[in-house]
Order: C-alpha cells, then sequence, then structure tokens
C-alpha cells in the first residue's frame, strides 16, 4: 500500500517538473489506481475506513496542489 502511495506522490513530483497534457493524464491515472486499490483493500479489512480515507484524502489534496496551479 505505501509502495503504491509513494509511486503516486512520485508522479505528482514528475508532472510538476514537467507539466504537461500526457503527464497530466499518467498522474490521473496512477491517483485512479490508487483510490482503487485503498478501496479494495478497505472492503476486504486490510485497511479500517479511516485509514482508507486519511490515504484518500491526503492523495486528493496532493493532487489539487500539483494540477490546480498548473492549469491556471
Amino acid at each position: 500500500m505505501r509502495t503504491l502511495i509513494k509511486r503516486c506522490f512520485a508522479s505528482f513530483t514528475s508532472y510538476s517538473d514537467k507539466p504537461g497534457e500526457e503527464a497530466k493524464k499518467d498522474v490521473q491515472k496512477s491517483v485512479n489506481d490508487a483510490f482503487s486499490k485503498i478501496d479494495k483493500a478497505v472492503k476486504r479489512g486490510v485497511l479500517h475506513k479511516n485509514t482508507g480515507s486519511n490515504q484518500k484524502s491526503r492523495l486528493s489534496a496532493a493532487f489539487k496542489k500539483i494540477v490546480e496551479p498548473a492549469s491556471k
């Protein structure tokens, strides 16, 4: 689970270094994959639902912080 979140943050860093439409799609795909994995882990009882919510919130806040300023 941690490697998945670290992979998302790595894609955020690469997007902030070189923003572009294709990089934005890659970032969005990594966030969607992470959300899916987190939801599956919560559903199966691997993660507590609050832990899953906290991780998803942390990812979405970082995503907005990286993507929003670049689009303006």
